[in-house]
């Protein structure tokens, strides 16, 4: 249950408590007063000699809770800001990091990857996941990159070789690349770095 669930429900059986104590009525179950009421019991309270020391007391006590919700609200706002900055800062690092990074399944099938591995391939970013990876390497380096993923699944936590990746008719570009099984999942995250023309 999140935690605003569990706040919004502390609230409402305080809340009727609240009323309980005060008036001697309690709320039907489910039911949260609206502002308007709660006023109205405020003014009731207030109104009567015997009372009005209570509605006080209930004044204070719902503006401290005023000051709380505001304060609460600066430190969710601040956390937010600072959260939207983390995640901008690792989403620079990914996407600007100096080695192509793919996420792919044990069949080679990319389903995320940074700008730098776009850059690799020639391609817009958009348009490779649901390709395979070993589709853009030359023959043999398929066999290579299907060798590579199959040691990391073998309780290795990092394997690396070096692969030909297509580059055009009849040319490769040599590249190194490196594996590790993904902690976010089932797959593989693998690392190519361009060595240069071959």
């Amino acid at each position: 249950m999140s935690s605003q669930v569990i706040a919004g429900t502390n609230s409402a059986k305080l809340r009727s408590q609240a009323v309980s104590r005060l008036t001697g009525r309690s709320e039907p179950d489910g039911v949260w007063p609206s502002a308007s009421a709660a006023l109205g019991v405020l003014h009731e309270l207030a109104s009567s000699p015997a009372t009005a020391a209570d509605a006080l007391a209930l004044l204070h006590e719902l503006q401290v809770h005023q000051v709380e919700l505001d304060l609460q609200a600066e430190e969710l706002r601040r956390s937010r800001a600072e959260l939207e900055e983390d995640l901008k800062r690792q989403t620079q690092l990914y996407d600007f990091a100096p080695a192509s990074c793919f996420a792919v399944d044990s069949r080679t099938t990319v389903h995320a990857l940074n700008l730098t591995g776009a850059r690799l391939l020639g391609l817009e970013r958009d348009s490779v996941p649901g390709r395979t990876l070993d589709s853009f390497l030359a023959p043999r380096g398929s066999d290579s990159l299907q060798t590579l993923l199959a040691r990391v699944g073998g309780d290795h936590l990092g394997e690396s070789c070096m692969l030909e990746l297509k580059a055009g008719p009849g040319k490769a570009r040599s590249v190194h690349a490196s594996a590790c099984a993904d902690p976010a999942g089932s797959g593989f995250l693998v690392a190519l770095v361009d060595m240069g023309g071959v």
